[in-house]
C-alpha cells in the first residue's frame, strides 16, 4: 500500500535533511571555508543525522536504509571490497594497454607502521563518505521511503539519484555523468540483488578505496582524463553484470520483500 500524503510528507522532509548535510560538507566546508576539518565534521553529521531521522520515519535505526547486522551481508560487503580492489586493478591494466595509462616514477616506500595509519587513514576518510552517500542515493530508496520497487525501476532510479547528487560536478561534461550513472547501477544492483545496503557500501567503499590505495601506492596513473571515465563507466558495467549474474545466498533469499520493502514499525 502507498503510504500516506503525511508519511510521504515526512519521508520528503526527511531527504531533504539529509540531503543539505550531505551537501554542506563539499558546499561549506569544501568551497566556502576550504577546511578539511569542517568537512570531515558535517560529513560525519550528515551520517549520524541518518539515526534520528530514521528513528523520526518510525524505524529503529540505520535499518531503515537496509544496513542490518546479518552474517551474510558482512560477507557481501567483504566480497563487495575484495572484487572492487580487483576492478580497480583490472582497469588500470586495461588503461595501460589502451595508452590511457602510464608508469611513473616508483612509490614511496612506506614502513610497517607508516603504511598501517595510511591505509587505517584511507579506509576512513573513504568509508564515511561511501556509506553516507549511499544511505541518501540507495538506502532511503532501498527502504525508507516505503515504495515497492520493481528491481529495475529501483536500479536506474538510485543511480540517476546518484549521478544527481554530485551537483558539484555538473559542469564536468557529459563523461563525468555517464560514469557516475554507470557506477550507480552497479553499486544499485549489489543493494537490491542481496537486499542490504551493505552490497552498495562493498563496492562504492571499495572503489574509493582502491583509488586511494593505487593512487599512493602504484606507479600507474591514468593520464588521459575523459577517456579514465569512460574507462571506469565500462568497469562497472562489467560489474553490473557480475552482480546480475552472482547467486543469492538462502540467508538472502530468506530476507526478501516485504523485509526490506517493509513500513516503518508504526506503521505495520
Amino acid at each position: 500500500m502507498p503510504l500516506a500524503p503525511s508519511s510521504r510528507l515526512k519521508a520528503f522532509v526527511a531527504f531533504a535533511i539529509l540531503f543539505v548535510l550531505y551537501q554542506s560538507a563539499e558546499g561549506l566546508g569544501g568551497r566556502v571555508f576550504d577546511n578539511f576539518g569542517i568537512q570531515a565534521a558535517l560529513m560525519i553529521a550528515a551520517l549520524l543525522a541518518g539515526w534520528p531521522v530514521a528513528r523520526w520515519l518510525g524505524w529503529r535505526g540505520y535499518e531503515a536504509y537496509g544496513l542490518d547486522l546479518r552474517r551474510a551481508s558482512f560477507a557481501v560487503l567483504a566480497a563487495g571490497l575484495m572484487l572492487t580492489l580487483a576492478a580497480k586493478g583490472a582497469a588500470l591494466a586495461a588503461g595501460l594497454s589502451l595508452g590511457i595509462a602510464s608508469v611513473g616514477a616508483a612509490p614511496e616506500t612506506l614502513g610497517a607502521l607508516a603504511g598501517a595509519g595510511f591505509l587505517a587513514t584511507a579506509a576512513l576518510t573513504t568509508f564515511v563518505p561511501s556509506i553516507t552517500e549511499d544511505i541518501l542515493t540507495r538506502g532511503f530508496l532501498l527502504r525508507a521511503i516505503g515504495v515497492r520497487w520493481s528491481g529495475p525501476a529501483f536500479v536506474l532510479a538510485s543511480a540517476a539519484l546518484f549521478t544527481v547528487n554530485h551537483i558539484y560536478r555538473f559542469d564536468w561534461g557529459v563523461s563525468e555523468q555517464v560514469r557516475l550513472f554507470c557506477c550507480g547501477l552497479a553499486y544499485a544492483a549489489a543493494a537490491w540483488r542481496w537486499r542490504t545496503l551493505w552490497g552498495a557500501v562493498g563496492l562504492h567503499w571499495g572503489y574509493n578505496l582502491a583509488n586511494a590505495v593505487w593512487e599512493r601506492l602504484s606507479p600507474v596513473s591514468i593520464d588521459a582524463v575523459v577517456a579514465g571515465r569512460w574507462l571506469t563507466a565500462a568497469v562497472h558495467l562489467v560489474l553490473l553484470a557480475i552482480i546480475v549474474a552472482l547467486p543469492r545466498t538462502a540467508d538472502v533469499k530468506r530476507a526478501q520483500m516485504p523485509a526490506y520493502h517493509s513500513y516503518p514499525r508504526s506503521s505495520q
